[in-house]
């Protein structure tokens, strides 16, 4: 996995570049402050190249964001640099598994975004990874992840999708061809790359697979073991009611015992 984000780092910022970080970041700081308003800590799992993070280091918040990728993290890093002093005082970042990793640190809130969560692909997987925040959270402290939801995966379908996007350097044409695995509540987007650096005309092709599972609230309700986690909590992404079936998105929540 770690190989082909390595890749994917690459172009990245540019594919999300019209992503509104600032309100995603909003949205789950309003549901933070709801439900942990006492956190200043944060833990993220899966920090990708840091655009969640340097938003909630904006609001005040204290966060650790780990990845799996180098690459991602040489540009998360980067963006730190970039950032106003007091800003940047507040980010951190290493290198880890969401499955394994052990910072040694205890957060008031760890959060997972952007379908970090449907990355684990096995019951294993996603069990290892709801450890991982029991692991570092205080009790009381609050577990926040977004998914990609069953239902509507298999309502809508994932479709064949095409994407073109440049800026100064690059020119990225994107093909992402999903495969739904219905036995396995998984769908396989085999994504076809190609990359134009713009000086030399030179054109890099890239294939890459991202196996993403799809998830259901039964489900959801298993790994946020009563025995570990209260108060679970489903909501549709960057709204206050509970999920529909045509939401391709959902976010979830628990605290810790």
């Amino acid at each position: 996995m770690s190989r082909v984000f390595d890749v994917y780092a690459r172009y990245y910022d540019l594919l999300y570049r019209d992503k509104d970080y600032a309100a995603e970041a909003e949205y789950v700081v309003s549901l933070i402050r709801k439900h942990a308003p006492q956190a200043k800590r944060i833990l993220e799992l899966g920090c990708g190249t840091g655009a969640h993070a340097e938003q909630l280091a904006r609001m005040g918040y204290i966060i650790h964001g780990v990845d799996l990728s180098e690459a991602m993290l040489a540009r998360a890093r980067a963006r730190k640099a970039s950032l106003p002093p007091e800003v940047a005082a507040r980010l951190s970042f290493d290198l880890g598994d969401v499955r394994t990793v052990r910072t040694g640190g205890i957060y008031d809130a760890a959060i997972s975004l952007f379908h970090v969560m449907s990355y684990q692909t096995t019951n294993a997987d996603l069990e290892a990874a709801f450890r991982t925040a029991a692991t570092h959270l205080e009790p009381g402290g609050l577990f926040l992840f977004d998914f990609w939801y069953g239902p509507a995966v298999l309502l809508q379908k994932p479709e064949v999708r095409l994407k073109r996007l440049e800026d100064d350097e690059i020119k990225v044409t994107r093909i992402a061809e999903p495969v739904l695995r219905v036995n396995e509540n998984v769908v396989d987007v085999n994504y076809t790359v190609f990359i134009e650096l713009k000086a030399t005309g030179e054109v890099e092709h890239i294939c890459e697979t991202h196996r993403m599972r799809y998830l259901f609230l039964p489900e959801l309700s298993y790994l946020a073991d009563p025995e570990s986690w209260t108060d679970l909590t489903s909501l549709g992404w960057m709204r206050l009611d509970k999920l529909r079936q045509d939401d391709w998105a959902g976010i979830a929540f628990a605290k810790n015992k």
